[in-house]
């Protein structure tokens, strides 16, 4: 949306309010995030996230907890951005460093997405409305797809394997 925006923006500071309309929407979804999590505390993390990806993330947050959250906010999906914050609210670090933090990576993201978007918005927006991207998109798609199926599959005999050993007890 930031980039279809700023592309599309005459003047030359109006991107300016957009990058700043997007940090503060990344806020305000860190808060809903931070809230529940912070007052469900480490115990609760763990229905959400992974034993194993908690302990990782209780690693790096312990020793760097700061630059974590940074880079965090700073780099694109699929890093993932939402567990590391549940992370730390769960851990009680400190709210408002969180917010902070993440305000500073998201400014720093979204302003150079938008500078870029300012250069090559145009050409982007021509390319995704060729056929080759409609193309693309497809391929995604059906790769989405497959991999979401092959999940449920799995996930689902892991539940009978783990049924099956309760049966036996």
């Amino acid at each position: 949306m930031l980039i279809a925006l700023t592309s599309s923006e005459r003047s030359s500071v109006g991107w300016i309010g957009y990058v700043l309309a997007a940090c503060v929407g990344s806020i305000l979804g860190v808060l809903t995030v931070d809230l529940p999590t912070r007052a469900a505390g480490e115990k609760g993390l763990r229905r959400f996230v992974s034993q194993q990806r908690v302990e990782q993330l209780k690693n790096q947050l312990e020793t760097k907890a700061g630059i974590t959250i940074f880079l965090a906010s700073v780099l694109p999906p699929p890093f993932p951005f939402t567990p590391v914050i549940m992370t730390a609210s769960a851990l009680q670090y400190s709210r408002p460093k969180i917010l902070g933090i993440v305000f500073g990576g998201r400014l720093l993201r979204y302003t150079v997405e938008a500078i870029l978007a300012l250069y090559l918005g145009r050409r982007l927006i021509r390319y995704i409305n060729s056929e080759v991207f409609s193309y693309f998109v497809y391929g995604l798609i059906a790769v989405a797809l497959i991999a979401s199926v092959l999940s449920v599959l799995k996930l689902m005999s892991k539940r009978r394997i783990a049924m099956a050993q309760q049966g036996q007890r």
